[in-house]
């Protein structure tokens, strides 16, 4: 299916023309009966989790960020900020009407909410009809996580899949390995510090430093960070700081997000698949690791935290660099709620990161270092016998450098 996912709906369920062009009433998927298609949902969004569902049909769970996962029905799936997923869909109904796909808003107030509801068209070539009725439901369960913490636990990795899979130090085993490093990250509500709403975790709001980190390591400038990232949560009043965690390389680290805000929050980690190992609501504690699933956790990239809830995830440090990892919740993510983990092969000849692009931006106490895009010259042309190959040869030198400079201002730009 190539169509995208920015999804309303005609008739009652029109889009917002706030944000909308005239003109645009809504996606249609055409599809044939008897065939199975395969949609990839992703939300974009900046804060709220959306459910996914289409009218009268059921949606086999089949892939999440690049986990194949054991294949199982849904009738609707909570997708949360920054997840994706992929469903295969069979096109089993008689077609007497065409059939509503819905995304909806969850754990919000539905009355604000509901109309800003997305709304598509699944059409059948062999329709009849329009879609008609009331969309179908979604969960009612806007003070109650249970039904979505419970979705989540089911989804797991397929391990008899002939598909790649993540095969952290040689065993798809990762319950056997030994776990090398913990850090449980608390985060809170907003708070003040030095006058400023700020959001942390474990106690401490991310700064950014004037000096891209892995820059200031090429350039041993040093003061820009500090490797004290502590691993449990402070217990003192919150700070500001550029505190990093030191990572061991090949190491295999377990990180629990503990969410004691009101909300759901996603957290993403840059560089890496994770496995997720657990989830319940409370506190975690030492025992909560009884509850672990060892064997198949699905390994994605993008795990959701319910309010008052725990998640584990374990994290092979094999991909050197230094790595974000950081809410996806905007609001909370610009305030301060994220953290850099820091991987660096010990090994003299260190062949495991790519070198420094030539385009690397500098600035902060490397901003003399900056060079200007190169701009090759020119030559002028000459008329002569070979004058059809030459003013080829010079177009060809113009298209190029046009292209290069192009290049040059989108990685700028970037």
């Amino acid at each position: 299916m190539p169509h995208g996912v920015l999804i309303n709906g005609k008739g009652p369920y029109q889009y917002n023309r706030t944000f909308v062009p005239d003109g645009i009433e809504h996606e249609t998927f055409n599809v044939e009966p008897g065939k199975t298609y395969r949609l990839r949902v992703h939300n974009v969004g900046i804060s709220t989790s959306l459910n996914f569902r289409i009218q009268n049909h059921l949606i086999a769970l089949a892939e999440t960020e690049g986990t194949y996962t054991m294949q199982q029905n849904f009738t609707n799936l909570d997708i949360h900020v920054g997840q994706s997923y992929s469903f295969l869909v069979t096109m089993d109904q008689n077609a007497s009407t065409d059939y509503y796909v819905v995304a909806s808003a969850r754990f919000v107030n539905e009355t604000i909410w509901r109309r800003v509801t997305g709304v598509a068209i699944l059409h059948y070539s062999n329709s009849k009809g329009k879609a008609s009725g009331p969309l179908p439901e979604g969960p009612n369960d806007v003070f109650d996580k249970t039904f979505s913490l419970n979705q989540a636990r089911s989804i797991r990795t397929n391990v008899s899949a002939g598909a790649a899979r993540p095969n952290p130090q040689g065993s798809f085993k990762y319950g056997e390995i030994n776990v090398t490093d913990v850090y449980v990250l608390k985060n809170k509500p907003p708070v003040m510090i030095q006058g400023k709403r700020r959001t942390t975790l474990s106690g401490i709001s991310y700064v950014n430093p004037d000096t891209p980190l892995r820059l200031a390591d090429w350039y041993n400038v040093k003061g820009k960070y500090t490797l004290d990232f502590p691993n449990e949560p402070l217990t003192g009043a919150p700070r500001l700081g550029t505190s990093v965690i030191n990572g061991t390389y090949r190491g295999f680290i377990e990180i629990i997000l503990q969410n004691n805000d009101t909300t759901v929050q996603t957290y993403h980690m840059d560089g890496y698949a994770f496995f997720v190992a657990g989830m319940d609501f409370g506190e975690w504690t030492n025992n909560s690791r009884g509850t672990y699933n060892k064997w198949d956790g699905v390994a994605r990239c993008t795990v959701q935290v319910f309010p008052d809830a725990w998640t584990a995830v374990l994290v092979s440090l094999d991909n050197v660099g230094f790595w974000n990892l950081r809410t996806q919740n905007l609001d909370s993510w610009y305030l301060g709620q994220e953290v850099y983990v820091k991987v660096i092969n010990p090994e003299a000849n260190n062949k495991t990161e790519l070198p420094k692009p030539d385009n690397a931006l500098y600035c902060g106490a490397l901003k003399n270092k900056q060079q200007p895009p190169h701009t090759p010259k020119l030559q002028r042309h000459k008329p002569g016998k070979n004058s059809g190959s030459s003013l080829a040869d010079g177009r060809s030198k113009i298209l190029w450098t046009l292209m290069m400079l192009l290049f040059a201002v989108i990685s700028i730009s970037g």
